[in-house]
Parts: C-alpha cells; sequence; structure tokens
C-alpha cells in the first residue's frame, strides 16, 4: 500500500468514527483545552477522566465507553488507566494531522 493510501485510510477512519454526533462531541470537548477567550499552550494535551468527559453530554456511561474505544480504535483519542479512573486525551500530533486534510501542499 502506498503512503498516499495509507493516508486516505486513516483519514477515512477518522472521519468515521467522527461521524457519530456522541463522538463527535466527545472529540471537541477533548481537543479543546480552554474556555473560549483563554490562551492555552497546545504542546500540553488536556487529561479528562472518562466521568468527568462525560458530564452534561447525556450520554449514559456505558454508551460513553463504547464511543471512546471507537474514537481510540480510530487513533484519535488516548486512554491511560490511573487507578480506578480511566484518562482519555487528544496528542496534539493527532491534530496537526486532521488539520493537514484540510491544508493540503
Amino acid at each position: 500500500m502506498s503512503n498516499y493510501s495509507a493516508m486516505q485510510n486513516t483519514f477515512s477512519n477518522s472521519f468515521k468514527a467522527l461521524s457519530n454526533p456522541n463522538r463527535l462531541a466527545l472529540f471537541s470537548r477533548l481537543m479543546n483545552c480552554c474556555a473560549p477567550g483563554t490562551k492555552c499552550d497546545a504542546t500540553i494535551a488536556v487529561r479528562f477522566c472518562v466521568g468527568d468527559l462525560g458530564e452534561g453530554l447525556n450520554i449514559a456511561p456505558s454508551t460513553l465507553s463504547h464511543h471512546l474505544k471507537e474514537l481510540n480504535r480510530a487513533g484519535l483519542v488516548e486512554m491511560e488507566r490511573k487507578g480506578k479512573n480511566v484518562e482519555c486525551w487528544v496528542e496534539p500530533e493527532k491534530l496537526k494531522a486532521l488539520s493537514s486534510f484540510f491544508q493540503p501542499d
């Protein structure tokens, strides 16, 4: 498979995962590290505990876990267990890669 085909496949999997409104809402919350009107350092990935991430989104906990697993499988969200909690975050490099689709060379 050529590099171009591999990138197209990666983008396709990413956009397929983001086509679900709940997953898009979760991803949006994860990639927005600061409150509107404030400045943050994009090199530091902001981490959310799964329970905190779902607050206000009206998504059942079991459904929330499913959506996060799908985002993780697509390579959009990183997850790490810390004791009883699971932390989720988006690596800034993932956002750069996605933005490259909309800003071709």
